[in-house]
């Protein structure tokens, strides 16, 4: 049995008006009083430190809905304090000169979506379910999205050539890779 499964990767236009997926932001003391009064295990299982998913994943609190440079900066230095400390990171990426590699492990083996999306395509969206979707039918991501879901979203550099993301699930690990190739010129990326 193949435990290690690709993901479909599902290009989303943006800037075309469209109102943004993830409404609300998630606050420090929203974060804060949602982790307190949440149903324990699975919440801090999604959410908890070194996760991807983590508000705190970069040392302060960071919007997961906000878009984050992640490739400005490195792994070694931005991850340093969780592999120092208590905590242990479920988060590596790396640069070659043929691409962008993240990996990151998904608590609890939840579905995972991976989208490309925004401005000249230049943002990676990774969010999927963890409790089950609103009763009233609503989009789970255009209120309080950290109650039912969970997202990073991520900037992709300026060679990153999205048409050919891909992603990968392992289901025995646990753990999303996602690859994004380099363009081999930069004005390719804005065609």
């Amino acid at each position: 049995m193949q435990k290690r499964r690709a993901i479909e990767v599902r290009l989303q236009p943006g800037g075309d008006g469209a109102a943004p997926k993830w409404r609300m932001s998630l606050l420090e003391n929203t974060f804060s009083a949602f982790l307190q009064s949440a149903d324990g295990a699975g919440a801090r299982a999604v959410f908890g430190e070194g996760s991807l998913f983590s508000p705190f994943l970069f040392g302060k609190f960071f919007d997961p809905a906000d878009a984050f440079p992640l490739w400005e900066f490195e792994p070694d230095v931005l991850l340093a304090a969780l592999r120092r400390g208590a905590a242990k990171s479920t988060v590596d990426w790396a640069e070659t000169d043929s691409e962008y590699y993240l990996r990151a492990g998904i608590p609890g083996g939840c579905r995972c979506d991976v989208e490309v999306s925004g401005d000249a395509m230049k943002v990676i969206d990774i969010s999927g379910l963890w409790r089950a979707s609103p009763a009233d039918g609503r989009d789970w991501r255009a209120g309080r999205w950290w109650e039912h879901g969970f997202v990073r979203r991520v900037e992709l550099p300026e060679d990153a050539d999205w048409r050919k993301v891909e992603a990968y699930f392992d289901d025995g690990e646990g753990s999303l890779e996602i690859k994004v190739p380099k363009c081999g010129d930069a004005h390719q990326v804005t065609a």
